[in-house]
């Protein structure tokens, strides 16, 4: 019985993650055009067409659901709550509660709010996540996307993946170990800042065409060069999840 309803939890666990990934995915689908898209595929055609090595451009608008945070908004706001019924009393008695039903219900309301506010306003969810945590979520996400996209599966082992998580403000470039062997951490490094001064300006999709491009270059210029029997392995599209 015990494993039974432990697995009807995880089930539905999973639903509840499956829809949220899905409603995060229709989020991130209105910010780009069907112009904008075409510009990454066509990026990533033109940088793959004479080189070795397959490039594969992935966006999410979330790497993390940080259910954590509303319940830390939540208790923040009962205390500040607490604190002004505390600040009331003392100087300001004509507006004091002294029924202590009111001002528990006060104080329910309060936490309410800040639950709420932390789950639709993202700029309070992140003031209650440490980065630590969005690093760590970011990581796993993206490792998850490596694998999911089965960026691994090149005959010689030369895929890249450009990964963009909106919410954490994170991109981080991963190279497969047929890449990363012959080619020097500072050059993803250089890679991603120049994504984020994009970003920064409003111009995510230029940001990411300079880098598809600037991939192709560097795979170019370390010998990948595409031979008479490469294939295209993995489709040109931006993925977004």
């Amino acid at each position: 019985m015990a494993v039974h309803n432990a697995v009807g939890k995880y089930y539905l666990y999973l639903l509840q993650t499956n829809r949220d990934r899905s409603q995060l995915t229709m989020s991130l689908q209105k910010r780009f055009s069907t112009q904008d898209l075409e510009r990454i595929k066509a990026a990533v055609h033109q940088a793959e067409s004479k080189i070795s090595g397959e490039i594969v451009p992935v966006f999410v608008e979330k790497s993390g659901f940080y259910g954590v945070a509303n319940y830390r908004a939540g208790v923040v706001a009962a205390m500040l709550a607490f604190l002004l019924v505390i600040f009331f009393d003392r100087y300001m008695p004509s507006l004091a509660i002294y029924d202590p039903l009111l001002i528990l219900l006060f104080i329910i309301v309060f936490g309410l709010l800040g639950a709420v506010a932390s789950k639709y306003v993202d700029i309070i969810k992140r003031i209650f996540i440490p980065q630590r945590h969005l690093d760590r979520s970011t990581r796993q996400r993206a490792e998850t996307a490596f694998l999911q996209e089965e960026v691994f599966n090149t005959r010689h082992r030369t895929g890249i993946m450009i990964f963009i998580s909106f919410f954490e403000r994170e991109v981080m470039v991963i190279a497969d170990r047929g890449i990363s062997k012959v080619v020097e951490q500072k050059e993803w490094d250089k890679m991603v800042q120049g994504i984020i001064q994009n970003i920064r300006m409003g111009k995510v999709v230029d940001g990411m065409e300079g880098a598809i491009l600037r991939c192709g270059e560097i795979l170019l210029e370390r010998g990948f060069v595409k031979t008479a029997d490469d294939v295209n392995e993995l489709k040109d599209d931006l993925r977004m999840e």
